[in-house]
């Protein structure tokens, strides 16, 4: 597990979102009204192309279930599952493009598989590693670990995505 700063340490992702824009826009307020996750972003959030310049096409953020989900495994699998797919083709867009603000790129998940090595509770604070190691002829690959705060490999991840210029 990478060295980071706890996610105590760090702002919610609405908080930040509500700091940069002054107020959440109406879709993200609507949003927050049904959000699953408390999400941490390890780096500071990206909003103008000078911010990315030299950029590595990485990410990492704490996640953790909003309320507690009960003992059944299958539940915290599901939760896992669906956390494991809202951001892990940012780790594609990082060096092209600001992660917030207008957008230039369209994204779409063409495949996406998960490895379970060991036990875990969504509804606890883990750490969910994302890179990308080639992008290229509009396709992006991006692996991720999902770390318990002990530093234990819950979970390996691999997606492929298609990355397209808005417009093309």
């Amino acid at each position: 597990m990478p060295e980071v700063p706890g996610p105590e340490s760090l702002p919610r992702l609405g908080d930040e979102l509500r700091a940069h824009l002054g107020v959440l826009p109406e879709a993200l307020r609507r949003m927050g009204r049904r959000v699953a996750f408390d999400i941490r972003y390890v780096d500071r959030l990206r909003w103008t192309p000078e911010e990315i310049e030299g950029a590595e096409p990485r990410s990492a953020v704490w996640m953790r279930a909003m309320g507690p989900l009960g003992d059944d495994p299958l539940v915290h699998t599901c939760a896992l599952t669906y956390a494991s797919d809202m951001m892990l083709l940012d780790a594609v867009r990082v060096p092209v493009e600001p992660l917030w603000g207008p957008r230039g790129f369209d994204m779409a998940s063409l495949d996406h598989a998960m490895w379970f090595h060991r036990p875990f509770r969504t509804d606890e604070w883990f750490l969910y590693q994302q890179e990308s190691p080639i992008a290229t002829g509009a396709r992006g690959l991006a692996r991720g670990q999902i770390f318990d705060r002990q530093g234990r490999l819950l979970v390996s991840v691999m997606q492929e995505g298609l990355f397209r210029r808005i417009g093309d």
